[in-house]
């Protein structure tokens, strides 16, 4: 009787010793918490009134010159933190198309060298006639001065304007009217057969002189 009882108290010891073991050493579990929890409390070095940091994360002493990252101009760094030049820049060029930010003030790389007009671009001091009463030159300081033909009166009543042409012509040369009728200026036109006149010399735009003589059924008396 006393064999049977050690026998199945045995394997009931053996349970009992294997199965803390299968559960886990608790200190592991502690291990694992305090690895977890190192990510989220990194605690940085407090570097005031000791050093200064630049954006990239390095540190530089008191008295130390540096870029500190957001600014392109030389820092110094002080127990109050970084203290940056300020310097004042020459001024950019009006008419400079292209600006570089490399340095602690801004440079002009490109400075436009033409002039645009109606659309169009011109090389400096280069002459051009955008139409044909206009004369236009492209000056050095970008900007276009034109000047525009100032035409003279022109000495017929019924001047016409030619392709490429800026002022009007007489094609048939001085004239001037008689009555509704257009005549050549300098000579005595017979406008009917009682009525010769002429243009007043100089002065076109002045109705025609005329001379009308006595007439029987059309017929001139003289």
């Amino acid at each position: 009787m006393g064999l049977l009882l050690l026998a199945a108290f045995v394997p009931l010891l053996a349970l009992s010793t294997v199965s803390p073991a299968t559960v886990g050493n608790p200190e592991d579990y502690a291990a694992d918490e305090a690895e977890r929890t190192v990510g989220e409390n990194i605690v940085f070095d407090d570097y005031r009134g000791k050093g200064c940091v630049d954006d990239s994360g390095f540190v530089y002493k008191l008295g130390e010159r540096f870029y500190p990252g957001h600014s392109n101009c030389p820092c110094v760094c002080t127990e109050d933190g970084p203290v940056c030049d300020q310097p004042e820049c020459p001024k950019l060029h009006p008419k400079c198309t292209k600006v570089e930010h490399n340095g602690c003030c801004p440079e002009c790389k490109e400075v436009k060298n033409f002039c645009e007009y109606r659309g169009k671009t011109y090389k400096i001091l280069e002459e051009f006639k955008p139409s044909p009463c206009e004369w236009c030159r492209c000056e050095p300081n970008n900007e276009v001065h034109c000047v525009v033909s100032d035409c003279a009166v022109p000495e017929c009543v019924n001047p016409v304007y030619e392709p490429e042409q800026c002022c009007p012509i007489c094609k048939n040369g001085p004239n001037c009217f008689a009555g509704t009728t257009i005549i050549p200026a300098g000579i005595e036109v017979k406008v009917d057969d009682c009525t010769i006149c002429r243009c007043h010399n100089g002065d076109w735009w002045k109705p025609a002189q005329c001379l009308r003589r006595e007439c029987l059924n059309g017929q001139s008396l003289s």
